[in-house]
């Protein structure tokens, strides 16, 4: 299992760093209260992460802890 799980973070290491090669314009992002110029690639990947980190609280709330809740009942 160990082996899958590393060769798993190795594909998405490298697909991480072919998409930050392959975008390297520079972009403008407005967050209302600040402006930030960044590398395409890292506009892209801080977004995918802000995704997955979204998706993971939102998992939590309604499936773990309510399963938690049910058990320690």
């Amino acid at each position: 299992m160990r082996p899958i799980r590393l060769l798993i973070a190795l594909l998405f290491l490298a697909v991480g760093a072919a998409l930050g090669a392959l975008n390297a314009d520079t972009v403008m992002v407005d967050l209302g209260v600040a402006r930030l110029a960044l590398a395409l690639g890292v506009a892209l990947l801080a977004a995918m992460l802000v995704g997955v980190l979204a998706g993971g609280l939102a998992l939590a709330a309604s499936v773990i802890v309510p399963l938690r809740r049910e058990r320690d009942a």
